[in-house]
C-alpha cells in the first residue's frame, strides 16, 4: 500500500515549497525533465538520482555537473564546484518528518551548501522510504539508516559500512557523515520543488 503522503504535502505547501506527487520514479523523472531546458543544472551524490536516471534524461538538452559523471576536463573537486553553483540543483533527502523537516548527511559538504544556498531553483527528490514521523526519528534515519548504508556502497573502511547497522560516531579518515543540515523551513532566495514518489527509492 503507498504512503499517503496528503498531511506532509501539507505542511511542506505552508513552508512555501511547491510539491507534486508521482506514483513512479519514471513518472517523477519525465516530469522534472519536461520542467528544465537549457540550463546549467548541478546533481547531488544520490542513489535515487541514478534510479531515475536524471543524469542521462538532463544532459540531453541541460548542461549538467554531476560528480559521478565528471567531465573528462575536470576533477571531481571542480565539478562539484560547478554542480554548487549551477543555476539548478537536484538532490534527493536523507530523511524528512512528516512536518516537513528535511534532513541531510554529508561529507564533503557540496549537497548540502548547493540546498541551502546558491542556485536559484532546488528540486529534492524523495522516495517514501525516507519520510519519519518526527525530528528525532528523522535525525535518527539520516544518522542510523541512511548514513551506513551510504558508507557501505562507497566501500569506506568505517565500523558502520562494515556492519551497515548504525552511526558508531566514528573518528575513522574515511568517515562520511561530517555535515548535518537541518531545512526547519523553506530557506530564502529559492525556488524549492519537492517531489515526493510513492515508491521506496534510495537509502
Amino acid at each position: 500500500m503507498a504512503y499517503d503522503f496528503t498531511t506532509l504535502k501539507c505542511n511542506l505547501e505552508k513552508k512555501g515549497y511547491q510539491v507534486h506527487i508521482f506514483d513512479t520514479k519514471e513518472e517523477a523523472a519525465e516530469y522534472i525533465n519536461s520542467q528544465i531546458d537549457r540550463r546549467t543544472v548541478g546533481l547531488g551524490g544520490s542513489v535515487t538520482i541514478h534510479q531515475m536516471e536524471l543524469f542521462s534524461k538532463l544532459s540531453t538538452h541541460n548542461t549538467v555537473y554531476w560528480h559521478e559523471e565528471k567531465p573528462e576536463d575536470m576533477t571531481v573537486m571542480e565539478t562539484r564546484k560547478a554542480a554548487t553553483c549551477s543555476e539548478i540543483y537536484i538532490s534527493s533527502v536523507n530523511a524528512i518528518s512528516e512536518a516537513g523537516e528535511i534532513v541531510n548527511i554529508d561529507n564533503t559538504g557540496n549537497r548540502v551548501a548547493a540546498i541551502s544556498f546558491g542556485p536559484s531553483e532546488v528540486y529534492l527528490v524523495i522516495g517514501e522510504n525516507k519520510v519519519a514521523t518526527d525530528l528525532e526519528s528523522t535525525l535518527h534515519r539520516a544518522r542510523n539508516i541512511a548514513a551506513p548504508l551510504n558508507a557501505k556502497r562507497l566501500n569506506r573502511k568505517t565500523p558502520c559500512a562494515r556492519k551497515g547497522d548504525k552511526c558508531y560516531n566514528c573518528n575513522s579518515p574515511e568517515r562520511i557523515c561530517r555535515n548535518l543540515s537541518v531545512l526547519w523551513d523553506k530557506p530564502t532566495g529559492a525556488n524549492y520543488h519537492v517531489i515526493l514518489i510513492q515508491e521506496k527509492l534510495g537509502y
